[in-house]
């Protein structure tokens, strides 16, 4: 038993050995920014102040409290992040199943499939911008085309359309990341586990049920994880597409972070949006992760 012990505690010690570096590397890319922007939130740095930092308390977050521009930007936010994942987790459902399946030429319709996620997000965001535009988009000429309207439709200068725009671009952009780890997924899973099943009479549908999905849920959680904390940190896309416009329907807070920092120098104010966001996001992530969690367990 002591040896044992041993042998255990030589290869934590060797673990934390080879960890160790990487840990340093992220504490230095990830935790020093984060204690930057939280110390500089309880000063006061803008033009004011001749950008001279001017310790304030806590008088930045009190500001926050009634920034309407900042809970407006943080509401698109949230209804971009749960569309977007939402659709995509469908989706990329949909894809890895059809690409789990044996058909000819399956390995180039894989590398085809990925292709949209590979390229950059502000290049894809300049090509749906001109998708949608209003006189020369592919959108509105198909539509005319049809006869289904009669005049082009002003995609990106409408409110409601224009998140409805831009969350089909992020839909399009992101959704084989998620097909890919589904696939990964799918893989794993035994082909015994559906022949022993179909034996016992089950349907296809009652194969996925209580076989694919179940098996498939660490996969979910990941993919859900990854996408919801991307996705709640847009900035890129939205940028390119929409600037935020029109009148702000599609600012999300990345953009008011930005605008608040790059345009107006109010460095300390920016700083506590920062500070608020991280642990906004913390805590949606920890109750995400939480709730699908418990529905592994409940599935299982």
């Amino acid at each position: 038993m002591t040896n044992m012990q041993t042998i255990r505690s030589r290869e934590q010690r060797t673990a934390w050995i080879f960890l160790l570096p990487a840990l340093l590397l992220l504490l230095l890319v990830f935790g020093y920014p984060i204690l930057r922007a939280f110390w500089l939130s309880f000063f006061t740095q803008n033009l004011g102040t001749k950008l001279q930092p001017i310790f304030s308390g806590v008088s930045n977050y009190g500001r926050m409290v009634g920034d309407g521009r900042f809970w407006q930007s943080f509401g698109t936010t949230t209804i971009f992040t749960t569309a977007t994942v939402l659709l995509e987790l469908l989706l990329g459902l949909g894809i890895a199943l059809v690409l789990n399946k044996k058909f000819f030429g399956r390995g180039a319709v894989r590398t085809i499939a990925i292709l949209p996620w590979a390229l950059p997000t502000a290049l894809i965001g300049l090509a749906w911008a001109w998708i949608f535009n209003d006189q020369f988009g592919v959108v509105n000429d198909i539509l005319l085309r049809l006869g289904l309207i009669q005049t082009g439709i002003n995609w990106l200068g409408d409110p409601t359309l224009a998140m409805i725009a831009v969350i089909i671009a992020d839909v399009w952009k992101t959704t084989p990341f998620i097909s890919i780890l589904l696939l990964a997924g799918l893989q794993s899973i035994s082909p015994d586990l559906y022949e022993a099943h179909a034996i016992d009479g089950a349907t296809s549908w009652q194969s996925f049920y209580q076989i694919t999905l179940p098996l498939l849920i660490p996969q979910i959680l990941i993919a859900t994880l990854f996408r919801f904390a991307q996705a709640f940190g847009i900035y890129d896309l939205i940028a390119v597409m929409t600037g935020g416009g029109p009148g702000g329907a599609t600012e999300v807070v990345s953009l008011y972070i930005y605008s608040t920092i790059m345009r107006y120098l109010d460095f300390g104010y920016g700083a506590a949006l920062v500070v608020v966001t991280f642990l906004l996001l913390i805590v949606a992530v920890a109750i995400a992760s939480f709730l699908l969690n418990k529905s592994r367990i409940n599935t299982f």
